[in-house]
């Protein structure tokens, strides 16, 4: 046993209104210079969708994450260090700026100066990449609440793969429309394929509370951690020439105080705490051949703080009293281990990712209660749960 201490996230689905602050209060902290124009850490989806980056998790395409070889052991899905290097100076598989967007403000000088007369100015858009004129054509949340439509929600490769496996229930369930929201940020993962994939060893995971960065001095600029994360939460700051990413706000939490999404979130959706995990699990729980095995493996890797053997082993491995504390009171490690109400996103990525979601079921608790019977009660509940407006097949594949 070797016990670690992560600083994790739970997200409550149901409680998100798709607002927006954690974006806007992430961008103005984080990404809000010269470079990054293009760049949310924080982004908010509605789903069903394409998401941010376009269809970012079609991993046919994009080659992200981990899969088995032959052998059974994990290997990045975009080729180890030789073909790494055949192609470190041309990397094919990277999403372009039509894929996340072209990055846009307004002329408002032509307001402001605008000489008296019968017509109104107008504030045309102006790329923030080469200051010309432009036509806005996409966004990081351009189908924001359009998730029924078929316009968009056909695009979405979840969609795709549940339609194979149910065809008609998503037939059904979209002429009664549905959509949620998903706030997404770096899932800071336990065994991170941005950190494996970069030559130069500029990514890294701190072994104090398990977040991912970026060494600026150490990165080249090759991008490799850009294919290598399968939920595309690594940038290229085409002006620096480095790689950043979501930070989970570091600098607060090493004062004790909230990430900035966390603070800012109007529904109080999100939940911050320390999990410990045994590292040495990590590898063989990453490597269970079968996909649907991953959640439980992972579960696995989590350690009871309440245990007195496991708070032995992190003592002796160097965690601090307060840690274990707040390991022990943590309200992830209680969502995730002990009532298991959250799951991981897409954990068939292998990256063992460390924020979760608790899924939405509201609307079956609404239409429970509609009919008179008691919405809250465990057993209606699960009872109804083939009720659900949201297919299970496409919750599933999430």
């Amino acid at each position: 046993m070797r016990p670690m201490a992560q600083i994790a996230m739970v997200m409550n689905l149901d409680k998100c209104i798709g607002c927006h602050t954690c974006s806007v209060t992430c961008k103005q902290a984080w990404t809000n210079r010269r470079g990054m124009e293009y760049v949310w850490f924080n982004n908010v989806e509605t789903r069903p969708g394409q998401g941010y980056p376009r269809r970012y998790e079609d991993q046919e395409k994009w080659r992200g994450g981990w899969e088995l070889n032959r052998r059974g052991a994990l290997k990045l899905k975009a080729g180890g260090r030789l073909k790494k290097l055949a192609g470190i100076f041309s990397n094919p598989k990277l999403p372009e700026i039509k894929d996340y967007y072209e990055p846009w403000t307004y002329d408002y000088k032509n307001l402001t100066d605008a000489p008296l007369g019968d017509d109104y100015p107008v504030a045309r858009p102006v790329s923030q990449l080469d200051g010309k004129p432009m036509k806005i054509a996409w966004s990081s949340n351009w189908d924001d609440d359009l998730g029924g439509a078929p316009a968009y929600g056909d695009l979405d490769p979840m969609v795709e793969r549940t339609r194979q496996q149910a065809s008609e229930k998503v037939k059904f369930a979209y002429e009664e429309t549905f959509m949620f929201y998903l706030p997404r940020i770096c899932e800071h993962c336990l065994n991170p394929s941005c950190v494996a994939s970069c030559p130069s060893g500029a990514m890294y995971k701190r072994s104090e509370d398990g977040i991912v960065l970026v060494d600026q001095d150490r990165c080249r600029g090759w991008r490799m951690c850009v294919t290598g994360c399968p939920y595309k939460k690594v940038y290229f700051n085409h002006r620096t020439g480095k790689a950043e990413k979501c930070t989970f706000c570091y600098p607060r939490i090493e004062v004790g105080q909230p990430t900035v999404c966390s603070e800012t979130c109007v529904g109080r959706l999100r939940y911050l705490g320390v999990v410990l995990y045994d590292a040495d699990k990590v590898t063989e729980a990453a490597s269970t051949p079968n996909e649907q095995g991953l959640y439980e493996a992972q579960l696995g890797v989590f350690l009871d703080p309440e245990d007195p053997e496991v708070r032995r082993a992190a003592e002796a491995a160097g965690i601090p009293y307060d840690w274990l504390e707040a390991a022990r009171r943590s309200p992830v490690h209680a969502l995730v281990s002990r009532y298991r109400v959250a799951l991981p996103l897409h954990p068939e990525y292998r990256t063992m990712p460390m924020v979760w979601y608790i899924p939405p079921l509201s609307p079956v608790v609404d239409a429970l209660t509609e009919t008179g019977h008691d919405g809250e009660d465990a057993d209606n509940l699960f009872g109804a749960i083939d009720t659900l407006r949201i297919p299970l097949e496409y919750l599933a594949e999430l």
